[in-house]
């Protein structure tokens, strides 16, 4: 072998370059609505029998469309999360990019809670919602979406990383940000759950957040209490230090 050769770089095998071209060819028909309904499902059954990040890839394109008549796609969809399953950690990654700019989670939580259970499932929930701040979106459900899927796992974790939402831009993640807060029945989210309060303008949170203290008796410190008193909604009074309704 000549010098050169050791420093020639090495073409794509045949092998690995039709694998390319395939996994493109897959890719693009899963992407579209308008495919062929055959071709669509014998791309996506291909897909899942893959169970590599390439294919996880490839197929989580299908979660960002919807297809009539509905049970078709609720199928297809299911088609995917199997497949990604399969594909087990290798999805993780393409996972996350995924949710980062997705316009619902709904289907890749599905897959989750089957890759991933107990402490590991809790970080890579954790992990998703870490992509998110409390500012504008056009968009806020992967939001909401998340921080209820947190609310089945309560936790120091989970109440420190849903407290910051209490106060969100947009009113349905304040909701499920203040739920899943309560979820965990710890009394030092007070603090911020009155300043939530005390910022709050829709009826319907204040009154999750006043019954909520009222329901768990959680003494309001001395320092916040005339914060409090100004902020409750009708019906909800401070005595002794605690909410009563």
């Amino acid at each position: 072998m000549g010098l050169l050769d050791l420093f020639k770089k090495k073409e794509p095998s045949a092998a690995s370059s039709k694998g390319d071209r395939d996994l493109a060819r897959l890719e693009k028909l899963v992407s579209s609505k308008f495919s062929q309904n055959l071709d669509r499902q014998d791309a996506l059954d291909r897909l899942s029998q893959m169970g590599t990040a390439g294919a996880a890839t490839a197929l989580l394109k299908r979660f960002t469309w919807t297809l009539d008549p509905t049970i078709t796609d609720q199928e297809e969809k299911a088609v995917v999360v199997a497949g990604l399953v399969k594909a087990g950690k290798e999805a993780l990654e393409p996972i996350r990019s995924h949710c980062a700019r997705a316009e619902s989670v709904t289907w890749p939580l599905k897959a989750l809670r089957q890759i991933l259970s107990g402490d590991e499932l809790v970080q890579e929930l954790l992990t998703l919602l870490d992509q998110f701040d409390t500012d504008y979106v056009r968009n806020p459900e992967p939001k909401v979406q998340l921080l209820q899927a947190l609310g089945e796992h309560p936790s120091e974790d989970v109440r420190i990383a849903a407290e910051p939402f209490i106060t969100d831009a947009n009113e349905a993640v304040r909701f499920a940000a203040v739920t899943t807060v309560f979820a965990v029945e710890d009394p030092r989210s007070v603090p911020s759950l009155i300043a939530g309060l005390a910022e709050e303008e829709s009826l319907r949170i204040k009154n999750r957040i006043a019954g909520g203290l009222a329901e768990r008796g959680w003494e309001i410190p001395e320092e916040l209490r005339a914060s409090c008193t100004s902020a409750l909604p009708p019906g909800y009074r401070l005595d002794g230090g605690v909410i009563r309704g």
